[in-house]
């Protein structure tokens, strides 16, 4: 389960990041590379959002 740790670690850093960009510049990379409401801009997200959840309920991530 260390590489899955590692992986979500990366995805929530990316999602961190996205929303940075949201937040601040009104800019979402995420959609903008693969199209606002796209099926894989979705699963990207909730990629993101799993890792966030996997990260809170594994205290060794």
């Amino acid at each position: 389960m260390k590489g899955l740790g590692k992986l979500a670690w990366v995805l929530l850093v990316i999602g961190g990041l996205n929303w940075g960009l949201v937040g601040f510049f009104g800019y979402d990379v995420v959609a903008r590379i693969f199209g606002s409401g796209s099926t894989l801009t979705n699963v990207i997200y909730d990629l993101v959002g799993l890792s966030a959840l996997y990260l809170v309920f594994n205290k060794r991530g």
